[in-house]
């Protein structure tokens, strides 16, 4: 098939076309490097069924030839990222998803949006389920992520409901692995990279907060599952580890298998930051037949033998 996958540069993005192309897929890639990085196609960019465009989706763009299938990812995701480029997540989640769903509508395509589990907010229900409308600041400084997914989402349902597009959502929660970028702000290649370079692991908050961590080869394995099942248009579906951990928890399993002399440290917490965050995966589950498989430990060392390979040490 040909495939298209937006945000192709960026950690999640280029390990999906790396899978669809080793699947026998014709992947087509856009991406503007806001957040996403060249090295990260470096093993695809020269495979004979990879397509590469450097492209803002926020502006008008057309596919050559016919599209059969698109993934949409573009986006800034992480804390730095979408605090850096606030008014450019509004716009590639909103103006970017509309030019997306267009082009989906326009080829017959079937269609898959990347949502995130922050359209949760601050949750009120635990663990999290796919009805649960969720408890967000529509004005704080994270709104320009949560809401404009929020907006996506909406908008990706009424090209299902008004002009039957097979599309689905997917919520995804905290996901790592090789590729993570170091320096984006989030937990998991935040801790490592201070444990491999001997500093404080810094913890914001009192570390009893949880999150939930998915290895990046299981959640391809999700999104794959979600496009291709059938009767899965309109439908929505947590992708993430239910394996809930404390921040503390997971800071000490960094220590132990990096470096166990180093110190945690416990800094302020930042603002709007949820304090408890796992998904409830039953749909997942019974419907595509998708649960995470890779352990919390063996994800960790896999993702810490990368980052030691690539000069963190």
């Amino acid at each position: 098939m040909r495939i298209l996958v937006t945000g192709g540069a960026g950690f999640i993005g280029s390990h999906l076309c790396e899978k669809l192309l080793g699947l026998g897929h014709h992947v087509i890639a856009l991406d503007n490097f806001m957040t996403g990085r060249r090295a990260n196609m470096s093993t695809i960019i020269d495979h004979p069924e990879f397509e590469f465009y450097e492209q803002d989706i926020i502006e008008p763009w057309q596919p050559q030839g016919k599209i059969e299938v698109i993934f949409h990812l573009a986006s800034p995701a992480s804390p730095v990222g979408y605090s850096n480029h606030p008014i450019e997540t509004h716009l590639v989640n909103s103006v970017g998803t509309h030019n997306m769903l267009k082009i989906a509508l326009e080829h017959g395509a079937k269609f898959l949006i990347t949502s995130t589990s922050e359209a949760y907010g601050d949750p009120l229900v635990h663990p999290q389920r796919e009805d649960y409308w969720g408890n967000v600041n529509p004005i704080g400084p994270r709104s320009c992520y949560d809401e404009s997914k929020r907006f996506a989402e909406s908008l990706t349902m009424e090209y299902v409901r008004q002009f039957g597009l097979d599309a689905r959502i997917v919520r995804l929660f905290n996901t790592y692995g090789p590729r993570n970028d170091p320096e984006d702000g989030r937990v998991v290649p935040n801790f490592i990279t201070q444990a491999l370079l001997n500093r404080p692991i810094t913890i914001y908050g009192n570390g009893q907060q949880t999150r939930s961590f998915c290895y990046v080869s299981d959640l391809l394995e999700g999104l794959l599952a979600a496009m291709f099942t059938p009767d899965t248009k309109g439908e929505v579906f947590n992708l993430g580890n239910p394996d809930e951990r404390t921040i503390l928890d997971f800071a000490n399993k960094v220590r132990e298998i990096c470096n166990p002399e180093i110190n945690i440290v416990f800094m302020d917490g930042r603002v709007d930051d949820p304090n408890r965050r796992c998904p409830d995966i039953t749909k997942a589950r019974t419907r595509l037949g998708w649960e995470p498989k890779v352990s919390l430990e063996d994800g960790l060392r896999m993702t810490i033998e990368y980052f030691r390979n690539h000069g963190l040490e």
